[in-house]
């Protein structure tokens, strides 16, 4: 990739496998009606983007969830487990990709998310690769409740390329939703987005 020095990645949907069908699934069972009423892509409830921003912490997302499917009945594991049904697997051909590429690309990470999704998905992590950890793969890797921002704010970008003395148009921001890499391209980076049915390991690096 000519005048690439660093890649920036998404994480679900690009280095874990995600189904959000499944997340669907689980809390219809518990007795959720229209899902995708609340939970779908143009669902704007500040209580979901202040996790995401770590604003407010897993009981009171619990909490909120619960009042707002009303799943009054629900435990707090239930709407636990359904919330990270949508985690699947972590396919090793695309972590062997990352190894290769740390030889060539300084590699970070950056991930809309919040604290009971990524304590899922370390569990995952572990349980495929054993002592390793994700963050291993990475120079360094942003969540976005831990730092305080998110996708799609181009001032996301900008912190982390100042924080690591990045240049924008040698950082390859990659994603699988296209809003995510439009701000990345707003904050002066590069995007790759990765349509549906495309994955990492489809790409010349």
């Amino acid at each position: 990739m000519n005048g690439i020095k660093n890649i920036i990645f998404d994480l679900g949907g690009v280095i874990i496998n995600l189904d959000n069908r499944l997340t669907e699934k689980a809390f219809t069972d518990l007795g959720m009606k229209n899902f995708r009423e609340y939970f779908g892509h143009g669902f704007a409830a500040s209580f979901f983007k202040d996790y995401e921003v770590g604003k407010i912490d897993d009981q009171e997302f619990i909490q909120a969830v619960r009042q707002l499917a009303g799943l009054d009945q629900a435990s707090d594991r239930e709407i636990i487990d359904s919330w990270n049904a949508l985690l699947l697997d972590f396919p090793p051909e695309r972590i062997r990709l990352l190894k290769e590429l740390r030889k060539t690309y300084r590699l970070f990470l950056f991930s809309n998310t919040n604290a009971l999704h990524l304590a899922a998905l370390r569990e995952i992590w572990t349980g495929t690769f054993g002592e390793s950890t994700l963050e291993d793969y990475f120079e360094k890797t942003y969540y976005s409740h831990l730092m305080g921002m998110r996708k799609p704010d181009p001032g996301s970008f900008s912190y982390i390329l100042k924080e690591n003395n990045l240049i924008g148009e040698e950082t390859l921001f990659v994603d699988d939703a296209i809003v995510n890499v439009e701000g990345a391209e707003q904050a002066g980076l590069k995007g790759l987005f990765l349509r549906p049915g495309i994955s990492l390991l489809d790409f010349q690096w």
